[in-house]
């Protein structure tokens, strides 16, 4: 294949973006090694690496900003006590991410909140129209949609409904993930997802409404 002349800074950018890289694994790797290790130095860096992603899984989560502070502090009180056991099976990003979700789970239990309702008939109710197919993806909730009104929409979801849309449709969990985690079928995660969707379409619908179309 003949090497391509047309974009020669985007080459020059990559190339700067893998020395970096290059450089900067080595380093993380040895900041987590020694936070393993006990060094509180290491684990304050980690901490003002991760701090912002964990608050934000967390607000996602619960939708409550106390809540969500409280938890990130949780969070990482947790992470101190466990990373000596992380093996690198996978990237820590994603460990942590896993630890955060446990963290908020026990947290919500702890109140006492329903997440799922696991006697929730799985036929739909009369007024929801007919059922589609699970797992696919939401055609009516792609294209351009206001950032704002969607995360609205999504804050106003019931708890357990807004659980499940975030681990799976922002999160990227799978629906048998999901049913561990919580502890519920995946036959119960796919319909909790499905109401989840059909609501926010509904609140979008809502706020679209008073438009005029030209």
């Amino acid at each position: 294949m003949a090497p391509r002349h047309t974009q020669p800074s985007v080459a020059e950018t990559d190339s700067t973006t893998a020395e970096q890289v290059t450089v900067a694994a080595p380093e993380a790797d040895d900041t987590l090694a020694r936070a393993k290790a006990g060094d509180n130095a290491a684990f304050a860096q980690l901490y003002a690496q991760h701090k912002r992603r964990v608050y934000s899984l967390c607000m996602r989560m619960v939708g409550n900003v106390t809540e969500a502070e409280d938890l990130t502090q949780e969070a990482f009180l947790q992470l101190h006590r466990k990373i000596a056991t992380f093996r690198g099976d996978s990237a820590f990003s994603t460990w942590l991410h896993r630890l955060t979700v446990n963290v908020v789970l026990m947290h919500l239990r702890r109140k006492g909140l329903n997440l799922v309702s696991l006697d929730e008939a799985m036929d739909p109710a009369p007024d929801s129209g007919p059922m589609r197919s699970f797992g696919t993806e939401d055609l009516r909730l792609t294209g351009s949609i206001d950032r704002m009104a969607l995360e609205k929409a999504i804050a106003d979801l019931p708890a357990g409904y807004r659980l499940i849309f975030m681990l799976h449709d922002i999160d990227g969990y799978e629906h048998n993930e999901i049913a561990t985690m919580l502890d519920c079928s995946i036959g119960n995660s796919k319909s909790q997802l499905h109401k989840a969707r059909m609501k926010l379409r509904e609140a979008l619908s809502a706020r679209n409404s008073p438009e005029v179309l030209p």
